[in-house]
């Protein structure tokens, strides 16, 4: 799948230097514009010995100057979602006049820290100088959601996109790429800017119900009251008020969304984080949630399922698709969860289909993560269960 700015492909064999040397260049040569910006490459635990040198054949025979990804159990490629199944996943991307920039991070420079001059010295780049940034990390040595609060102070509103690398499952190994090396460690930041911006479609899979509410009376993770009652009174309201179909689907698969922009005149499929209802307690009234709420933030509770997930990923695309007003999409980059794919809807390609269909035919690859990162209002967040578009856009 490809238009004429970026080319995506799978190479499912196993390593054979010959055999990808001229796939590379077969890639390469699939691509209309006269030169590569970007390589994105994504790799199955079946190369993680020869890592390097396929990355090494990537750059020279398809003509890479910027190459960066990781390891996943599963790849994504155009509209198809290659799951479990061993590979190499390449997209070549043509950024015209696009000002890149690489960095690799590490959890001792996570540690170390203190504020955002300090990001902004050790990647030479300040929020002016970058549209966003595309990023893979390994999750087993990195504290992502402390690197992630450090970047947002250093970099927010510019989007963050991007997920966790994978592998086998059970086995805390993973890979992440950048040009030639090798890293199990860390992570990498591609900075995208100038004439080209990152655009964010951020499917969290669920679909809101019942009314909007304010929490009165929180501490912690916990939440005592909304709208002045206790919260598990309204949470039973809330799910005794849905039609009889709808209260079967959602027995198990409730979550809390938490508005992050209270500003905006009225509340919409992807202004809610998306966050775990981890308990609730009948006699004290609380419900325990996978965040931390703040005294008056906006509060609605969604539903997940195989259904719920579909409906808002259409939604979510047809608003940018309509956002985006004719603007060129180069190509796009698609971070999907390990728990979606035929695991969530029953059958593969979902995500990647309904990219195709609603913003196609696009140059795409991508990975399954073991968690996703993408921005909900003006700040970017670690999430589950979601599907994590970058689309790079003619800005």
């Amino acid at each position: 799948m490809h238009n004429e700015f970026a080319v995506a492909g799978h190479w499912k064999g196993g390593f054979e230097e010959a055999g990808l040397q001229a796939w590379a260049e077969e890639l390469r040569n699939r691509l209309r514009a006269p030169r590569v910006s970007l390589g994105l490459v994504f790799l199955t635990p079946a190369f993680f010995a020869h890592a390097a040198q396929v990355l090494e054949i990537l750059r020279v025979h398809a003509h890479i100057p910027l190459l960066a990804g990781c390891s996943s159990a599963s790849v994504i490629v155009g509209g198809r979602e290659l799951e479990d199944a061993p590979g190499v996943a390449v997209g070549l991307f043509a950024l015209p006049g696009a000002e890149l920039k690489a960095f690799r991070f590490t959890q001792e420079q996570v540690e170390e820290a203190q504020g955002p001059a300090y990001w902004h010295a050790e990647t030479g780049l300040g929020p002016a100088r970058t549209n966003g940034w595309l990023v893979f990390a390994e999750p087993f040595h990195l504290d992502a959601e402390r690197w992630l609060r450090g970047w947002n102070e250093a970099y927010a509103p510019r989007p963050v996109l991007g997920g966790l690398a994978s592998g086998d499952p059970g086995d805390p190994v993973a890979q992440v790429y950048l040009n030639g090396e090798v890293f199990e460690t860390g992570g990498v930041a591609v900075s995208v800017g100038g004439p080209v911006k990152l655009v964010s479609v951020i499917s969290q899979g669920c679909t809101p119900i019942g009314n909007t509410w304010t929490i009165t009376r929180v501490e912690g993770n916990l939440i005592h009251e909304i709208g002045n009652r206790p919260a598990y009174e309204v949470l039973l309201r809330t799910f005794n008020e849905l039609p009889d179909s709808e209260k079967q689907k959602a027995q198990g698969n409730l979550f809390v969304g938490l508005v992050i922009n209270e500003y905006l005149e009225e509340f919409q499929r992807g202004d809610f984080l998306v966050r775990n209802l981890l308990g609730a307690d009948p006699r004290s009234g609380a419900l325990a949630v996978g965040a931390f709420p703040r005294l008056g933030q906006t509060l609605q509770f969604q539903r997940r399922d195989a259904a719920a997930a579909t409906e808002d990923m259409v939604a979510l695309l047809s608003r940018a698709k309509a956002g985006l007003d004719g603007a060129t999409i180069y190509g796009a980059c698609l971070c999907s969860c390990n728990g979606r794919g035929h695991r969530l809807f029953g059958r593969p390609n979902h995500d990647a289909e309904l990219v195709q269909q609603q913003l196609g035919p696009l140059g795409l690859a991508g990975f399954f993560c073991n968690g996703e990162i993408g921005p909900v209002g003006e700040r970017n967040f670690l999430h589950g269960y979601t599907a994590s578009l970058a689309l790079f856009v003619k800005n």
